[in-house]
This record gives C-alpha cells, structure tokens and sequence, in this order.
C-alpha cells in the first residue's frame, strides 16, 4: 500500500463513519499520511482526527477512536492505535507493506512526483552575473541549488521556467571590452580592467571572427571587442554550465531592457500606480511605504537610470511574462535587496507574501591542496568540476541548506569511502545494480514471481519504510525550496539498504539452491530501493552510476 492509497483508504473510512451516523463531518479532499519518528508507533501516523475535531464538535480522541474501527476493516490493515490527543498510528500487513516495492518498480521515474505544488507559475531565476569573466564559486552554489529547486518543483507539479539574469549594462561592460582589446594588441589591460588569464582567449576568439579588430579606429575597436568579446564569454558561461547540468529557459539581458524602452515604460506605470515622485531633479520610487528602510532613485538628476530602475523594469517583465511567483535567488552581499524587491512588487499591485521570493545564499569555501596553490585567487567553476568533479559538487552544495555558510574539503569530496556521502549513496545505487546483475545470472528475475507477504524481515519492513516516505519529501523539500532534506533523505535509504544487504539474500547461497519467491520478491525491493535512489539523485541532478 502507497502513501496515497493509505490516504485514500482513510478518507473512504471516513466516508464510511459519516454514512453510518458515527460521525457529522465533512470529508476533506486530502487526508495527510506520515512516518512516525519511532517505527514501535506503526507504519504510518495521520492527525486527521485533530484537524477535524473542533468542526464536528466532539474530542479529538473520540473522533479518532471512531474512525479507528472503519480503518481497521481497510485491507491491507493490521492495526490502528490512537495515541495521545488523538493521534492515529497505522501499522500495515506484511503483505500490503511490501505491494509498494512493485509499485516502486512499475512508476519507474515518475515515482515520488505529485501534484502538491500544481497551479503555481513560477519564474526561478538563480544565476545573475556579469558576463565580463567566468562563473565562480558563488555561483556554483547557486547553479546546484537553483537547478534542484527548479527539478523539485516541476516534480512536485508546478510550471517553473529557470532564467539566467545577464548583467550585461553599464561600464563594467566598457572596461571589459578594453581589456579584450588590449590583450588583442598584445598589451596590459587597463588597471580598472579585467586582468585574468581568460580575457587573452576572448581576445583570440574576436580576432578569429574579425582579424582586421586592430586595423579599426580606436572607438570602433573597442566597440567590436566590447561587443563580440561578450558574446564569446556568454557562450563560455553557457559551456560550463552544460558541463555541470544545469540549462535555463530564458537568457534575460539587462541591456535589452534598456535598450527597449522597458525601463522608461516601468516607471511611467509605477507612476501610474501612484508611487512615484519628483525631488531634487530626480525621480524616486516610494518604497518606504511597503517595508524598505528609504526610498530609492530610479532616474538620477542627470537622466540616467540607476540600477533599481532596471530591477524594477525586469520584475515588470516578469509579471507581463504571466509568472505569477518570482523567486530571486542572491549572494549574501545582496540581504538589502529583500526589502527593496518587495517594495518593488508591492508598488506594482502585487502581494510581496505571495508573488515574490528572495532566497538569499552564504559564502562557500573550498579547502585542499590544488586551491591552496591559488593564492587567494578567485575559484572558477570549470576548475572546480575538473578537480572534484560534477557529482560531487553538486551533491555537496545541494547537502546544505542555502542560507548556511559552508566550507568544504575537496580532497575529502575526491575520496571514494563511505566518509563521502556523494559516494556513500552512489555506491548504495551502483550495489542495487550489481545485486540484479548477479542475480539475472543466478535465474532470478522479477517475473519469475512476487510475494510481497514474504517480506517479513525487520531490515525488509525499516527499508519500506523508507521508500514510501520517498513522495512526502520530495513534496516537502520542493514546498519549501529545501534540496539538502532530499539528499540527507538518501544517505538514510542508502544506509537502511546497506543493513539489508548485510542481512537479506537476493540470490541463492549455492547453486543447488533452488529460486524461490521469496529471491523473486527481494530482487523487486532491491530495484525499487535502486528506483528511488536514483529517482532521488536526479533531482539533485547527480547521476546514478551501475558500476563503481
């Protein structure tokens, strides 16, 4: 029996106690299911009963004890106690325990998906640099969270669409194109420029696309490096990210709102809206009268639009695109954007509870050997995957929530022992594979047969267990944007099969043995215990080898 199902059987139970008179309720459309802390308690624990006291005007515990004796006639049902104030704990038979290994196995990928968060558009944008160099540490942190976020919640049923915010405005850009140019020359980059080892290949790619760069006019040169240098850093950003498994939807250009007339138009309507003002020869945004600390310049005396402008003209996008959530995701240097970016959604006639998010991220540090060698340099992210590797960074950023600063050991990370949880859970996937490997080899095969009333051993009923609450935290993890409760998820399933492993046969124990039911039946919970790892390592976007 399947989290659902027992949901299911739950609310006809208590359909059956409302027809039978025994209680006045209302049934509700969705009865929540959990594993309680201590397995004594049952299989599983629901508090339907206190939610539904107070309307039918009787204890929780007396409505509970009700709705006890409908339950228990349930198949598949052994037990129901009510404990505490009125607490239902549910324990299955065997047999109806160990029918979600096939139903693990005949969902395939799908399983743990659900339709918690159906109904929410959501615009997730995790990734806003300056295409003036390559991706760093910081934003490999928020490239592994941003990704496993956006997988949880297509997951868990929302409509997401992943952008990449291009800082491509302003005189950042300007400083980068000359330094491209001065490298084309063969010379220094200006001491306000861009210094690194990379800016000499942009300049060799411009050259590539236009050998007469040096022949231009000084302005026009530094235009054409400015402009074609961009592009060839943009699409090594984009090489990296591949590399690392993450693809956004939408490539966003600060510039193009510029360029198009969006910023002018936002604040035309946010004056509209009537938050807008005149002093001193500027124009301000009043975003004082929605939480922010002082109201903020959107067009400068000078006529030049600030910054704030152009966040405001971008989260208008946003809105015109018919996302009805953004959720921004920002570097620690960013905690004063919250307010700002909530003013600006209030201002535009949207509800800050409801239609904007701001997740914002700690430092990350990588200790070991090859970045000791760096000097305090900045850490690339192709670097980084060519050290450590993808898996692991990904499943390392992802292990923590994201508001917590975070130091790790790359040399550790490279480690293939069980000290490694990106390697203590890959494992546990790749010894599923080898367990049906070895086991084809012996004539076991799920077809043979499937007794799932055979799956009595304690190591058998806590690694159900586990699986079945597989969907509760995937829908949990994706609610509250919580990629890290997915993997410590996995490190406790790879943990339980590991002990089963240890206790229970797949295969025969010589080859005089013959294959029973019971091999048959081990081998589903085996590859429905490789299904969820597996299913759980992709939303973290990590792989799931066979072989290690």
């Amino acid at each position: 029996m399947t989290p659902e199902q027992l949901s299911a059987a739950i609310r006809a139970a208590l359909q059956s106690a409302v027809d039978a008179g025994d209680l006045a309720i209302t049934v509700p459309a969705e009865v929540r299911v959990e594993r309680p802390r201590n397995r004594d308690h049952g299989d599983w624990s629901t508090n339907i009963a206190l939610q539904l006291a107070k309307g039918a005007g009787i204890a929780p515990r007396e409505l509970a004890t009700a709705l006890a004796t409908h339950l228990a006639s349930v198949t598949g049902v052994q037990a129901v106690d009510v404990a505490g104030p009125g607490f239902l704990n549910i324990t299955l038979e065997a047999a109806s325990a160990g029918e979600l290994a096939r139903a693990i196995v005949e969902a395939g990928p799908t399983f743990g998906h659900g339709s918690t968060e159906s109904g929410r558009v959501v615009n997730l944008e995790f990734i806003s640099a300056n295409p003036t160099g390559p991706l760093h540490i910081g934003h490999t942190r928020w490239a592994a969270l941003g990704d496993a976020m956006r997988r949880l919640l297509v997951a868990a049923g929302a409509q997401v669409a992943a952008e990449y915010y291009i800082n491509d405005a302003g005189a950042q850009m300007d400083k980068f194109g000359a330094s491209v140019l001065a490298r084309a020359k063969g010379q220094e980059p200006p001491e306000d420029g861009y210094p690194g080892a990379y800016v000499a290949d942009r300049a060799a790619e411009v050259l590539a696309q236009r050998p007469d760069l040096l022949e231009l006019d000084e302005a026009d040169a530094a235009v054409l490096a400015r402009d074609l240098g961009y592009v060839a850093q943009l699409a090594a950003i984009q090489r990296t990210l591949d590399g690392f498994g993450v693809h956004f939807d939408v490539w966003f250009s600060e510039r193009g709102l510029h360029d198009g007339g969006a910023v002018e138009q936002a604040v035309a309507r946010l004056r509209e809206q009537g938050h807008v003002f005149d002093h001193d020869g500027a124009v301000w945004l009043r975003t004082t009268d929605f939480g922010d600390d002082k109201d903020r310049v959107l067009i400068r005396a000078d006529g030049t639009p600030t910054y704030f402008a152009a966040d405001a003209a971008y989260y208008l996008s946003k809105k015109d695109r018919g996302f009805d959530e953004k959720i921004y995701l920002l570097g620690a240097d960013h905690h004063g954007y919250i307010n700002r970016l909530k003013a600006i959604a209030a201002c535009a006639g949207d509800d800050p509870e409801h239609n904007i998010e701001v997740k914002i991220g700690q430092l990350v540090s990588i200790a070991g050997e090859r970045m000791g060698k760096r000097l305090g340099n900045a850490i690339y992210m192709d670097e980084l995957l060519e050290w450590i590797g993808s898996d692991a960074v990904r499943y390392s950023l992802a292990r923590y929530p994201a508001d917590s600063p975070l130091s790790l050991d790359g040399e550790e990370l490279r480690k293939q022992t069980n000290d490694n949880p990106v390697f203590y859970v890959q494992y546990a996937h790749a010894r599923t594979a080898n367990v049906a490997r070895l086991a084809a080899e012996d004539g076991v095969h799920r077809e043979g047969g499937f007794d799932a009333g055979l799956l009595t051993d304690p190591t058998e009923a806590a690694l159900l267990a586990a699986l079945g609450d597989f969907p509760r935290v995937v829908a949990q993890a994706a609610h509250l944007l919580e990629p890290h409760r997915v993997a410590r998820y996995l490190e406790e399933l790879a943990g339980r099969y590991h002990k089963w492993y240890d206790t229970c046969r797949v295969r025969p124990m010589s080859v005089d043995e013959e294959v029973t039911d019971l091999h048959r039946s081990r081998l589903w919970l085996n590859d429905a215990t490789r299904q969820v790892l597996a299913n759980g390592l992709d939303l973290l976007g990590v792989s799931a080898p066979e072989r290690m």
